[in-house]
């Protein structure tokens, strides 16, 4: 029977468990010994094993896989998550700031998906980006390490904010997922 379909076959570099990602061994993601004691210790764990997820389903691609678009009428790629998590980690200092918020990273409402074209500058861009924008959040955020302190105009618990950070990582893996199994058949784990 024929293939209906022009998408790439599924596959992976896994060899001990071919439905995952990397095999155990492999897994940058995976550590030895105990979970972290403590929530915060926790939290921080989950929020930087997903944000190490984002990266690895954007590995090995070139500009244009990374800035291929899902479907119709969507403008959601992996290039534009890139973008769009490093505009929400932006945003995230501002919930806890007092101040004038910070400026759009990308101009107006979309623009992080908009503008993810297939342009080695702007990925390097992207990728810069986000690693500023997460490395600012860490730090404003460091300076709280009681998870109940509110902050912010709406007082915002800073528990709530790491939290809503790995939903929000979380969420968009799933994505990533689907959107890098479109690009050349890589399954996600």
């Amino acid at each position: 029977m024929a293939r209906m379909s022009d998408q790439p076959a599924r596959w992976t570099q896994a060899t001990v468990y071919p439905d995952m990602w990397a095999n155990p061994d492999d897994d940058p993601r995976n550590t030895e010994g105990p979970s972290p004691d403590g929530e915060l210790a926790t939290l921080q764990d989950f929020l930087a094993n997903y944000r190490l997820t984002l990266r690895m389903k954007c590995e090995g691609l070139d500009a244009e896989q990374l800035a291929r678009r899902s479907v119709p009428p969507s403008t959601m790629s992996l290039l534009g998550l890139l973008r769009h998590l490093a505009e929400v980690e932006r945003d995230w200092r501002n919930w806890i700031s007092d101040g004038d918020p910070l400026p759009k990273l990308y101009g107006k409402r979309d623009a992080d998906f908009d503008g993810a074209v297939a342009d080695q500058a702007v990925v390097d861009a992207a990728y810069a980006d986000l690693a500023r924008e997460q490395a600012e959040t860490d730090a404003a955020l460091a300076e709280h390490p009681d998870l109940g302190v509110r902050l912010g105009k709406d007082g915002t618990a800073v528990r709530e904010l790491l939290v809503h950070r790995i939903d929000e990582y979380a969420r968009h893996c799933g994505h990533a997922d689907l959107l890098r199994e479109c690009v050349d058949g890589r399954v996600g784990q």
